[in-house]
Formats: structure tokens, sequence, C-alpha cells
């Protein structure tokens, strides 16, 4: 009995890492947990023999998770082509409004976005980033650049080479290196404060001097709210529109 407590402690204690890849690969705190449940429960419907076989249960539940949002991602390109609006990924809630950040059991019941490590790779900027690739290059590079998973095991998860899988994470790489920008996070945070504070004076001068005169706003209501239905180009413009 002990060696099989021990064995599910182990296959539970699985769950923080499964999510925080399954988000990073889909932008997603709902899918990501729907993702690792699945996973979960193609583990336990595993045979016991089978079970005992795998020398690896983290890696092959990471597998598994990979492969499953693999699939996710490509029937999800397709509904966000037919989705009113932009469609942005979904942002974690701010560590200040996390009663209990960082001190929920990783085993239990937990919400789980507070099992969802915070790092750049979880930035709203980045998350969008990572929406322009290819679901290929997505896995490809999280995997590896964020996780730091070799390439012969992202192989076993896209069905193609070592070789392959290194140059869907090389050109994943170029897209990040375009698109991200030089603003530091404290500067990043200095920045929305203004902006938050102009924005609730309504001074649209103030706005209009915080913003790039190229700055295209996009904004997603996720069918809760309404929204702009296309980009609002243009620093004076985003100003109007936000006062």
């Amino acid at each position: 009995m002990g060696t099989v407590d021990t064995s599910a402690e182990e296959i539970a204690g699985e769950r923080r890492q499964l999510i925080n890849v399954a988000y990073r690969l889909l932008g997603s705190v709902t899918e990501a947990e729907d993702a690792v449940q699945d996973a979960y429960a193609r583990w336990y419907a595993l045979p016991r023999s089978r079970q005992e076989e795998i020398l690896s249960p983290g890696a092959w539940l990471t597998t598994v998770t990979s492969r499953i949002c693999l699939d996710l991602l490509g029937s999800a390109r397709a509904r966000r082509e037919r989705y009113v609006g932009a469609w942005l990924p979904e942002p974690l809630p701010d560590r200040t409004e996390w009663d209990h950040a960082g001190g929920a059991d990783p085993t239990g019941p937990a919400d789980p976005a507070d099992q969802i490590v915070l790092d750049e790779s979880v930035a709203m900027a980045f998350l969008v980033v990572l929406e322009s690739m290819t679901p290929a290059e997505r896995v490809a590079f999280v995997l590896h650049d964020v996780f730091r998973y070799p390439f012969a095991e992202i192989a076993d998860v896209l069905g193609r080479t070592p070789a392959a899988c290194k140059q869907l994470a090389a050109s994943a790489r170029q897209r990040v290196s375009v698109a991200r920008a030089p603003e530091t996070a404290t500067g990043q945070a200095d920045v929305v404060r203004h902006v938050k504070e102009a924005w609730e004076t309504k001074d649209i001068a103030a706005l209009v001097g915080l913003l790039n005169p190229s700055a295209v706003m996009t904004a997603d209501g996720g069918g809760m709210v309404g929204t702009v239905l296309r980009p609002v180009e243009g620093g004076a413009r985003i100003a109007q529109y936000m006062v």
C-alpha cells in the first residue's frame, strides 16, 4: 500500500507543472485545466501493468498534455477566426488579487491560476506573440525555450524529427525577438499607471502624450461585454475611444 500511495502522490504532484505547460500553450486557464484533466483521465485509464512499465509518469503526462494542447491549438485557430472582434489570451489575475497565492496545495482542488508560475512567459504581450505562431512552433518553442525540454522529447510530441523541432523553435524565437519591446517591467508598470490615471480623469491630452502616434489598440470583451470589432489605430483615436 505504501508504494501505491507514494505513486499516487507523485502523479498528483505533477499537476502544477502540467498546468504551467498547458496555460502557456493555450493561453487560457480553463482550457489548460481541461487539457490536464484529460491527460490524468488517460493515465488512470491505463491498465496497472502499463502504468508500471512507464519509467517517468511525469514525462508521460507532459507528453500527453502537450499532444492534447496541440490538437486544441489546431481547432482553436478555426474557432478564433469566427470570433466576433479581436481574440486575446486570457490574462492571469494580478498577484495582489490572489488571496492565497503560493499557498495552495498543488495536489488539491485549488484554482489552477494559483499554480501558474509568474514570469515573462505569461505576460500578455508574450502570449499575444505566441498566438502568431503555428501550433507546432508554439509547442516546440514553449517546451524547449520556456521549460527546457530536449528536442528529442519534443519530437515525440510533434511526431517530427529533433532537427525539424529545432527549426520550429528557431522560427518561433525569431518572431519573439522581432516583437519584443525593450521596455522594462518597471517602465511598463509606470506607463500603465499613468494611462490609468489619465483615463480616470478623462484627460485626453495626457493620454495622447502617453501613447505612440502609431499605437494600435485591440480589445476583447470575451463575449461578456461590448468591445471594438476592429483595432483602433493612432494615439489620438485610442485616447478618444478610451475616454
